[in-house]
């Protein structure tokens, strides 16, 4: 073959080339340009959010405050399902195998990063099943006695927690697992402290029963214990965040009382399918942080002790995989098994 022929045929093949990967494209291009269309669309049909717990807890009166407001701005309607149990893992279930299409949802709660450090065996993976959409709020956790208690102050219950192996003294949850209990159980690791755990089946008994002074105390949810807080049924020890909560700032942190780095607050965050389109995704989060900056839902917010954050998918998938760093280490070294 002379040399003009030899370039004929390598343009030849170059042609042959380009034409196969422009087929390989063209596909790929279309699929994008229908994606970016269903976004531009979405919804055209009404939105399922389901709730991970049952009706009644903080997390349903989230779901129910913000979901007229959700299907005002997405001009779709927003049907709550809650599918509660398990600590939300059952309706993580149901979510994790939905069309990733944006018609499904998931609110979701603190048990999001915590099973995942209990639990050995789950039906999917937290992190693989769910695209992160927006951390909604926090919640910080409330240390809780009976009115009667001899607990004043966070000094009193170490220095009780640590006589004695704990002096038998005990503390209230939800039930094995529960944000109550890992709550506890960070105290006793950074406070040195041995007190022993209760599990209850729901936080409404265990709660119960700190009232009566059956059990002395309980970590619980800012957003439970308040109403009984205000009304005398419980008294307020300390909050565990971090910094003092606007809705009591009469209440020293835990923190600050003896236990540094001590930080515990339930969350509510909404989750999506893996592979739902980003723009869908997208779309949701900003709609959402418009929502949480309503005064008025600031306002409903702030009565239960809760608050708004509406983050990005992005700061929400670096906050879910700290958190679950966090359990993890917990569960390690208070050396629970539940599994």
């Amino acid at each position: 073959m002379n040399s003009l022929s030899r370039r004929t045929a390598s343009l030849w093949a170059a042609a042959g080339l380009l034409s196969a990967v422009a087929g390989m494209a063209a596909p790929a291009a279309a699929a994008a340009a229908a994606a970016a269309a269903t976004a531009a669309n979405y919804p055209e049909r009404p939105v399922t959010l389901v709730v991970t717990y049952p009706p009644g807890g903080t997390v349903d009166v989230v779901a129910r405050l913000i979901g007229p407001r959700l299907s005002a701005e997405l001009g779709q309607p927003v049907v709550i399902e809650n599918r509660g149990g398990a600590g939300g893992m059952i309706g993580g279930a149901q979510v994790a195998k939905a069309q990733p299409d944006g018609y499904t949802l998931m609110l979701d709660a603190s048990n999001h990063a915590q099973n995942p450090a209990i639990h050995a065996r789950m039906q999917f993976d937290t992190l693989k099943a769910f695209a992160p959409v927006s951390l909604l709020l926090r919640v910080p956790n409330v240390l809780v006695v009976a009115p009667s208690s001899p607990i004043k102050s966070v000094q009193d219950l170490i220095q009780a927690g640590r006589s004695e192996g704990g002096g038998h003294l005990y503390f209230a949850s939800a039930g094995p697992g529960s944000a109550q209990h890992l709550a506890g159980e960070l105290f006793n690791l950074l406070a040195r402290t041995q007190l022993h755990h209760v599990a209850y089946k729901g936080g409404g008994p265990a709660m119960m029963d700190v009232m009566s002074g059956q059990v002395p105390l309980m970590f619980a949810s800012m957003g439970s214990a308040w109403q009984h807080v205000k009304t005398g049924k419980l008294r307020a020890v300390a909050v565990g965040g971090l910094e003092r909560s606007k809705a009591a700032p009469e209440l020293p942190t835990i923190a600050e009382s003896g236990v540094p780095g001590y930080e515990t607050y339930e969350w509510n965050a909404i989750f999506a399918p893996a592979g739902t389109p980003p723009a869908i995704v997208n779309r949701l989060s900003t709609v959402l942080a418009k929502v949480l900056r309503e005064p008025a839902i600031v306002e409903r917010l702030a009565g239960i002790g809760a608050e708004p954050i509406g983050s990005t998918p992005a700061e929400l998938e670096t906050f879910r995989r700290a958190e679950i760093a966090k359990w993890q280490k917990v569960v390690k070294d208070s050396r629970l098994k539940l599994d």
